[in-house]
């Protein structure tokens, strides 16, 4: 697809200008500005552009919707028509961040985190899927897994499994390395520690609550379990944190030329006595608090739970708070093997499709009828900023209908008890992470989403109309 540079000017000159450009990057999808003074932006003048697909404000970011694909050769040009240099994803986050108050900053840090490890977890996810349709019994005969009727495949579907369980096994090192990475230590001295909370001389925490002996150290009198963190992410986060800070100090206090032989065993072992000793064992703690409490609150009144957060996921994505919830997925996943949270996302994802497709009959022009329909199979995929931010936010009845929708299906499944075994692919293909056994009432949510923001956002388009 050529590029009008016409339309990259224009985008330029919507957000303030070059002058008002601090930095600039991009990721999948969007444009990702760090602004001078957002005040300055022509938000109408911006969303007219023909590029554009819709923009928003986020985590100190001013970020434009362009699209798959279309986004690389937007920045480029605009890089090559401004001359503001090819900003790294780290200057613009230094320089949004500046703007973002300490809840914010303590959401941005999360999102920081998981982000970089979620392509793992969701493929993760989609393989466990792949594995429950081979080894799940009833799907395709009457209480006999495919496996079961086609032996041949028993061990590709064992295969596939232990492909699928890496990530989730291995948690820990995926965090650790992202952790001590936006911490500002080594990411390798982040995978160590995440690994050796998961060695395998230490007690599997998934088998903890079944041992009879706890196996344990004495360090000089003081009795400490000799337990692993799998399935953990609290523990590692941390740990992570006071890696990098003892990582940090002893390069300003230690010479150049014995920080390889001092920096990284000294905060290993600093980091490791630590972990084990204090962080591990109040972290565990606290994690398993926190999931308890979240278990006991959608066990006293799923119905509540269910619409509450089916119906807040979507605005908690416009302020960025979604990503705190992938640690509670993880932590649930790691502490109970299974979330009840993500699949309501699944169908979140859905909704926001179904009020984007309506939109499409209602619209007369072209552009944002055709922007409906990219944006609506967008979302039904799992990626919902095109058919959020371009479409349904821009018409709030439609936003407002995807959210109504989404409730109720979250209420539904809620009641129902469909979980998750791992965080999959959203949108229609979001089925395959979901344990086989819930298909069923998951199914009945899709058809909800599906139906029912649709059907709103094209009345409430006609009584609009009407009036």
């Amino acid at each position: 697809m050529s590029i009008n540079k016409e339309s990259v000017e224009q985008i330029v000159q919507a957000v303030g200008g070059k002058e008002n450009i601090a930095g600039a990057t991009h990721c999948v999808t969007r444009l990702r500005f760090a602004l001078r003074d957002e005040g300055k932006v022509d938000k109408d003048a911006l969303e007219n552009i023909d590029l554009v697909k819709g923009s928003f404000s986020a985590n100190g970011q001013y970020q434009v919707v362009i699209g798959q694909g279309t986004v690389d050769k937007v920045y480029k040009e605009m890089v090559a028509m401004t001359g503001i240099g090819e900003s790294s994803k780290q200057d613009v986050k230094d320089e949004a961040a500046k703007k973002l108050n300490p809840l914010q900053r303590a959401i941005k840090t999360l999102a920081d985190i998981f982000i970089p490890i979620l392509p793992a977890i969701v493929t993760a996810g989609l393989l466990m899927g792949i594995n429950n349709i081979l080894t799940g019994p009833g799907i395709f005969f009457d209480e006999k897994a495919l496996v079961d009727v086609y032996p041949q495949w028993k061990d590709v579907a064992s295969i596939i499994n232990l492909i699928a369980n890496t990530a989730f096994v291995f948690l820990p090192g995926l965090i650790g390395w992202s952790a001590v990475n936006r911490f500002g230590g080594s990411p390798l001295l982040g995978i160590v520690l995440g690994l050796m909370l998961v060695h395998p001389d230490l007690l599997n925490a998934w088998g903890y609550g079944s041992a009879e002996e706890i196996p344990t150290w004495n360090l000089f009198g003081l009795e400490v379990q000799k337990v692993g963190y799998q399935g953990q992410v609290l523990p590692v986060l941390i740990a992570s944190y006071v890696l990098a800070s003892i990582e940090k100090f002893l390069k300003k206090m230690i010479p150049d030329a014995f920080q390889l032989l001092l920096v990284a065993p000294i905060a290993l072992l600093v980091t490791g006595l630590l972990s084990f000793i204090a962080i591990g064992p109040i972290t565990f703690a606290i994690g398993n608090v926190i999931t308890d409490a979240v278990v006991n609150i959608f066990g006293f009144a799923p119905i509540l739970g269910g619409l509450i957060y089916g119906g807040l996921y979507a605005p908690l994505v416009i302020t960025g708070m979604h990503h705190t919830f992938l640690a509670v997925d993880l932590q649930l996943i790691g502490s109970t093997g299974g979330t009840f949270l993500w699949p309501m996302v699944a169908l979140s994802n859905i909704a926001q499709g179904s009020a984007a497709l309506a939109m499409m009959f209602l619209l007369k022009d072209e552009k944002l009828k055709s922007l409906s329909v990219t944006s609506a199979v967008s979302a039904y995929l799992g990626v919902t900023e095109p058919a959020m931010f371009g479409v349904n936010l821009r018409y709030r009845f439609a936003f407002i209908s995807a959210i109504i929708g989404s409730a109720l299906a979250g209420a539904l499944i809620s009641v129902q008890g469909v979980k998750a075994p791992s965080i999959g692919v959203g949108g229609l293909p979001g089925f395959l992470s979901i344990f086989p056994q819930n298909w069923g009432a998951f199914f009945i949510g899709m058809a909800i989403t599906l139906v029912v923001p649709f059907v709103l956002t094209f009345l409430f388009g006609k009584m609009r109309k009407a009036k």
